[in-house]
């Protein structure tokens, strides 16, 4: 029933996520589209979130301030995929509201992550830099093969986006050179090669290859090359469409919404840090 469902407010509503994230919460059986933000002097400020949507009036104007898109009689829970600096200033206005937030931006430094464990004493909060179920359980599947292949086999990894993705790396490539890092013994960024061009000489046994491709509108794709003599082996993953994100960070914020203060990821919700391989 509605009364039961997560009100999810969504910052930077006409962004590629944002748009997704506020059209599946309009029919998502968890979370209901409970407010929505974008930056002062949109166009879209004060206009009904449905002109995005595509869907029947919601009711819910779009707002240029996060305080004043927070549903007033239920607490709700903040979805933002935005970008570092905007997701700070929300990170704020959530520890100073008590509301839970979904952190999908990319792209932070050190300052800014050590503000995010700061406010995670305060509230709940999932980080990831990817919430599609696929992905994670990609993150599952390269330290596994990595505890078994690691110290035998060359390890690259290769990740495409779409050419205005702003930050390379991408946060997925990151996350998943620090699985590789931590399970082989290895350092990021110190053994990772990020570039390779000219007489460079044979590949060091530490070296991990990071390769970045930008172009079109690829949504996704990660793939961990484990390279050994006389085979590979290649673990891919890749996304058609922003739904999958979308509706992982929707399944993030109903499961956020009944925890307590602290700093969560995809595994967490998930369960996947208590997965157990069958024998």
């Amino acid at each position: 029933m509605t009364q039961n469902k997560i009100p999810v407010i969504i910052t930077g509503v006409a962004g590629r996520m944002g748009k997704t994230l506020a059209t599946l919460a309009t029919r998502h059986s968890q979370c209901i589209l409970g407010g929505a933000t974008e930056q002062a002097g949109s166009a879209l400020i004060g206009q009904d979130v449905a002109t995005l949507t595509g869907s029947k009036s919601t009711g819910l104007s779009v707002q240029d301030d996060l305080r004043t898109a927070l549903p007033p009689h239920k607490k709700g829970v903040i979805i933002d995929f935005t970008a570092p600096r905007a997701t700070l200033n929300h990170l704020k206005i959530a520890s100073l509201t008590k509301t839970p937030i979904v952190i999908g931006t990319t792209g932070f430094e050190k300052k800014g992550i050590e503000q995010i464990k700061q406010a995670s004493k305060k509230v709940p909060i999932v980080m990831a830099p990817n919430m599609s179920l696929g992905v994670n359980t990609l993150f599952v599947l390269t330290q596994l093969t990595a505890q078994i292949l690691g110290d035998d086999y060359d390890i690259e990894v290769f990740e495409a986006h779409h050419k205005l993705k702003k930050d390379a790396p991408s946060g997925t490539a990151v996350k998943l050179a620090q699985i590789l890092a931590e399970t082989t013994a290895r350092s990021y960024p110190k053994d990772f090669c990020f570039e390779r061009n000219g007489l460079i000489g044979e590949r060091t046994r530490k070296e991990i290859g990071m390769q970045v491709l930008r172009g079109g509108d690829i949504v996704g794709e990660h793939t961990i090359y484990f390279c050994g003599m006389g085979e590979r082996i290649e673990l891919t993953h890749r996304a058609t469409s922003r739904d999958t994100f979308a509706l992982g960070a929707l399944k993030a914020a109903a499961w956020l919404a009944r925890q307590k203060p602290g700093l969560y990821d995809m595994k967490d919700v998930l369960g996947l840090k208590t997965l157990k391989l069958k024998p």
